[in-house]
């Protein structure tokens, strides 16, 4: 439909605005709820000696911390071997950098963990003219425990199990998305507090949210259809990245 078929006078469109606010106030209280439900969620302590790689070396999920007490972890699709990042995984990070002082300063640390190999990352990386901490879990079993790797025999099973929810493997892929929190204690232990997968992490991407505001909004057919990697627009279609099939 042509937005401009509904042009309306001064008035009605100030008494339909006042009837969208009622909703706009309802989905704000709805958030904040949801907001305290998921600090209220119970903790799991980590057990395992995760190992990641690092510009700075091998560090342990401890290590990821810098000295802070909260860890964001932003589990980015890029695998051994790829040429390039997902393009939705890269549409997102590209949001992190402006983000990384105000985080800092509250007392969390914001990392993106990818299964490639660190020197595949940074390659990567050097092309976006990202900043971010990125780390690789290559040898470390991280991503499959955090449910966003799988291997050539789970997907051929036919199904995987992936937000929090067996996902039928049509609709998966190797590598998936997702964002992981953990909190420090004073003494070093780790705690897994939150995980998102699929669609969860989408109110991450700002430029989404300014979208949702525009009048024609996102404009998409499929999930985020319209994204490509912020040095290729203009450049043609690229793959999905299966982020809001599941």
């Amino acid at each position: 439909m042509d937005p401009r078929q509904n042009v309306v006078s001064r008035e009605d469109w100030l008494e339909a605005r006042r009837e969208l606010l009622k909703k706009e106030k309802a989905e704000t209280r709805i958030r904040d709820e949801v907001n305290a439900a998921r600090r209220a969620l119970p903790w799991v302590r980590i057990e395992t000696s995760y190992l990641f790689d690092t510009p700075e070396g091998q560090q342990t999920l401890g290590d990821l911390f810098a000295g802070r007490s909260q860890l964001i972890v932003y589990h980015f699709m890029l695998a051994p071997g790829w040429e390039a990042g997902c393009p939705g995984c890269s549409f997102l990070a590209d949001h992190f950098d402006g983000a990384l002082p105000h985080l800092n300063n509250h007392d969390v640390t914001m990392v993106v963990v990818s299964r490639a190999p660190l020197v595949e990352i940074e390659a990567y990386r050097s092309r976006m003219g990202w900043r971010f901490p990125w780390v690789s879990s290559f040898a470390s079993p991280f991503n499959r425990d955090f449910a966003v790797s799988f291997t050539e025999d789970e997907l051929a099973s036919g199904a995987v199990f992936y937000n929090f929810r067996h996902t039928p493997s049509e609709r998966a892929s190797a590598e998936l998305p997702g964002l992981s929190a953990f909190y420090r204690d004073e003494d070093g232990s780790v705690f897994h507090t939150y995980s998102s997968y699929a669609r969860g992490p989408e109110e991450l991407i700002g430029t989404l949210m300014i979208l949702d505001r525009a009048p024609k909004g996102r404009n998409e057919g499929t999930t985020m259809d319209f994204v490509r990697r912020h040095d290729e627009y203009g450049a043609g279609p690229t793959v999905s990245c299966h982020a809001g099939a599941v």
